[in-house]
């Protein structure tokens, strides 16, 4: 990623939301609870959400697809009000007006936050240098084995001035689970060295002091500014780039112009919460080879419908972490988190 400064679209603010249904969301429509109604139920319990006799999110995402795209068309949402879920890529239809993305993705962020209250970092951190730490290891691998591999690292290196200090073949045998642990490792060193030298041994708060770290991306940096130090941003990763192509938010594949597109369609105040909730989504539920799309509490106002598993228990069966009834990636989850937490490394 390069290192420019945060892209500042023009706001969308202005836009009106899409009205809501009788207060109800696409989760509750679809006859299925949410984590938050269900009292956030823990392991072994399922919290997949549901379909009214198995086939409303399927119903309602065919009722987007044969109304062809336009804004006017009636959805499984029962508003028939512009949704804008249509992407006119078919014969004869309309190509979706600015307008209808902007309620349309909005929608969907406010769907997201009823399935997904609890979203939050799958990092386990506590405090910004070991945020910055582990979100720089999280590359090319999971947030479960990061979590996995740093109690040890943090116990050896706690600080910055001791980290910068570290044997690199240690280090490096500390890192190894999270792979490429020499290019880490370098990293980690580099970084800590800067951290020690140029900021008196802590993180920096600004976007572009934190990209001139070695190994700190845009991605990296709006990690740690959002959650370390509450300065909105918006976080490109596979997920998150995956899911707004699908859902037709941009055709962008560099990170940096999906992050431009992105803030240009929500108010600044989303930006790190929407971040959190599309991740969440895309690791549970909408799934880069098989989405559960039968299980998918948001099928009515995505434009992709029909990609993944359509049949709502077969869907069901491919649901991830908390909604599979499994322990979810953090050995130190938020007091809210409805799941396990995760197993320390090498547990059986």
């Amino acid at each position: 990623m390069t290192s420019s400064d945060s892209p500042s679209g023009k706001s969308a603010e202005s836009v009106k939301a899409a009205p809501r249904t009788g207060g109800k969301t696409a989760a509750t429509r679809a006859g299925g609870k949410t984590a938050a109604t269900r009292g956030a139920k823990t392991a072994g319990a399922e919290t997949a959400p549901r379909t009214a006799s198995g086939t409303a999110a399927a119903a309602g995402a065919a009722a987007v697809r044969k109304a062809g795209g336009k804004t006017g068309g009636k959805t499984g949402t029962g508003t028939g009000k512009d949704t804008g879920a249509g992407t006119g890529s078919g014969a004869g239809t309309r190509p979706e007006s600015r307008t209808a993305l902007v309620r349309r993705a909005r929608r969907i962020n406010r769907e997201l936050a009823e399935v997904y209250p609890y979203a939050h970092p799958e990092l386990d951190f506590e405090n910004s240098f070991e945020l910055l730490v582990a979100t720089v290891l999280s590359a090319q691998t999971t947030d479960l084995r990061v979590n996995q591999t740093t109690p040890a690292l943090f116990a050896a290196y706690p600080t910055p001035e001791d980290m910068a200090a570290a044997d690199p073949e240690a280090l490096e045998q500390l890192i190894r689970p999270t792979g490429f642990f020499r290019a880490k490792a370098k990293s980690l060193i580099g970084l800590s060295t800067a951290l020690r030298d140029r900021f008196d041994g802590e993180v920096p708060g600004r976007l572009e002091d934190l990209v001139s770290l070695p190994g700190v991306g845009r991605k990296t940096a709006n990690v740690v500014l959002g959650n370390a130090f509450g300065v909105p941003g918006i976080t490109v990763d596979t997920h998150f780039g995956r899911l707004v192509r699908r859902w037709k938010w941009t055709d962008e594949t560099d990170p940096e112009k999906v992050e431009a597109v992105v803030c240009d369609l929500f108010p600044k105040s989303e930006w790190t919460m929407l971040s959190h909730r599309v991740v969440f989504h895309g690791r549970r539920i909408c799934h880069s080879r098989r989405p559960a799309c039968g299980a998918c509490p948001i099928a009515p106002l995505c434009p992709s419908y029909g990609e993944g598993e359509t049949d709502p228990d077969k869907a069901r069966k491919l649901l991830k972490y908390e909604k599979g009834g499994l322990p979810g990636q953090r050995l130190k989850p938020p007091p809210d988190y409805p799941g396990l937490p995760a197993a320390p490394l090498g547990a059986a």
